[in-house]
Order: structure tokens, then C-alpha cells, then sequence
């Protein structure tokens, strides 16, 4: 039981992090960027297609196209990397990087 609360406690501090780091660079807080979060840091994806596929259990109404753009926000910010197969990564080895702006609305 120790362990599941140490791996709950983990994923709620790393989505806090996303989360306020998203803020930061003006992005809305949706329901659907708030579901796509949780999928991926509930599972490990290796492709937006499979995101999508799995967010669709959730919200059949989500585009492909949000996929991408949260996916692109999240590794602009230096929460994810496409090498580490879309693992939410901040807030486990210190401060990550903004490399560049972009537009979140």
C-alpha cells in the first residue's frame, strides 16, 4: 500500500508541476487537456495515435489535432521528450526547460 500512495503522491506533484508550467505560458486549463494529462502519466504511450486512442475511451468527441498541439506544448515545456515515449519527466530530476514560445489557447 506504501508504495501505490508513493506513486499516487508522485503523479499528482508531476501534474501540479504541468500543470502550472501550462499556466505560466498562458494555456486554458480544459477538460480535455486535464484528461490527456492524466492518460499520460497513467500509462505509457509510445505515439500520439496511441493517446488519442486511449483518450477516446474517455471523450469521444477529442481530435487528433488536440493530441498533437497538447503533445507539442507539453514537450516545449520539457514535460515530455518523444525519446522517453511520452512519459511525463518534470518535476523527477529537477527544473526542466522552456525552449521557445508558443501560443496555448
Amino acid at each position: 500500500m506504501l508504495v501505490d500512495d508513493k506513486s499516487y503522491h508522485r503523479g499528482n506533484m508531476q501534474k501540479d508541476i504541468v500543470l502550472g508550467r501550462l499556466k505560466e505560458r498562458g494555456c486554458r486549463i480544459t477538460k480535455q487537456r486535464l484528461m490527456l494529462l492524466d492518460v499520460i502519466l497513467s500509462e505509457e504511450c509510445s505515439s500520439c495515435k496511441e493517446i488519442f486512442y486511449k483518450a477516446t475511451k474517455f471523450d469521444k468527441n477529442i481530435g487528433t489535432a488536440t493530441v498533437y498541439r497538447m503533445i507539442n506544448v507539453l514537450e516545449e515545456i520539457g514535460a515530455i521528450s518523444r525519446k522517453n515515449m511520452f512519459k511525463i519527466t518534470c518535476g523527477m530530476e529537477g527544473e526542466y526547460e522552456t525552449n521557445g514560445a508558443s501560443s496555448c489557447n
